[in-house]
């Protein structure tokens, strides 16, 4: 997807019949199965800001490089997952990840390649970690609005517009995807993904204790990091959790976010969503910057 804030592609195209807002759909209420017995952590971590995004412009499936403030949000989402135990820790279990999987566009692989340096590097974890373009976890195609200024999109498609924010099932980007197509190519992405980790880790029990304080906090099970995009990550998380893809907008990544789900004995659990603390000292730095120039400005 990765809109402008506040917006979204729009279609004219027919509603399908088969993703309809009614009662759920075998597509809206298609849902990823993890293997009964997994015990693993999956690690969900948007890409940093791109050029379009600065331009507020819609991207889609448009290639555009990270912004120089994207390659320091991807620098700080990277530090931070290379010592995902320094206070405040993060819900990651003990060890190096297993693969860092990324969409092959590339705002998602600089922001991958980052991660890659960070975690194989010194203080951080030893061992071979794989670095995977998968090319199922591309953004939503934006079709005929990829490039353009959101600002030009609601003027000129307004209606349009507001059904996709309205019911994203039914209203899509003229010659983008539709939703229900989407999770078709995400879920075997999904599925393979849990697939490696279960066949990397141990077979769990859900007779563990499953209330926070009761649990070890720093498990041994195998974790994945996938980076990717919002749109995506919104039917990936409706899909780990059975839901339908009319809920499409009650999730959101926020550039180099950092979302945490937990699989126990093969049912997920949300352990942090879109977690941004890292990036604050970009954040301070940019407030310094903007106080300095009013200083030498002379402005109040």
């Amino acid at each position: 997807m990765d809109h402008p804030a506040g917006s979204g592609p729009l279609n004219a195209d027919q509603p399908s019949s088969e993703a309809g807002a009614g009662a759920p759909s075998g597509e809206t209420a298609a849902a990823a199965i993890a293997p009964a017995d997994l015990d693993a952590t999956l690690i969900l971590v948007r890409h940093g800001e791109s050029e379009l995004i600065v331009e507020r412009r819609f991207q889609g499936q448009a290639e555009s490089p990270l912004s120089i403030r994207g390659r320091h949000q991807a620098a700080l989402v990277a530090r931070r997952l290379a010592r995902p135990h320094d206070r405040p820790a993060l819900p990651v279990p003990a060890g190096p990840p297993l693969a860092i999987v990324h969409s092959p566009l590339g705002r998602a692989t600089e922001t991958a390649a980052a991660i890659h340096a960070a975690v194989t590097g010194p203080g951080a974890f030893d061992g071979f970690i794989p670095l995977r373009p998968d090319r199922r976890f591309r953004e939503i195609g934006q079709g005929e609005w990829e490039g353009l200024l959101s600002a030009d999109i609601a003027a000129t498609q307004g209606e349009r517009l507001a059904a996709w924010r309205r019911t994203p099932t039914l209203a899509w980007a003229p010659g983008g995807e539709r939703l229900a197509d989407v999770r078709r190519r995400v879920l075997p992405g999904v599925d393979d993904l849990l697939a490696e980790l279960a066949a990397a880790g141990r077979p769990g029990s859900i007779a563990a204790p499953q209330v926070a304080g009761y649990r070890d906090e720093t498990p041994e099970q195998p974790w994945t990091i996938l980076v990717g995009h919002d749109g995506v990550f919104k039917v990936v998380l409706l899909t780990l959790f059975g839901l339908p893809l009319e809920r499409f907008w009650m999730w959101s990544s926020d550039l180099c976010g950092i979302t945490v789900v937990e699989f126990r004995a093969g049912r997920p659990v949300l352990r942090a969503a879109n977690l941004t603390e890292h990036l604050a000292t970009l954040l301070d730095e940019e407030a310094a910057a903007a106080n300095e120039a009013r200083t030498r400005s002379g402005a109040l």
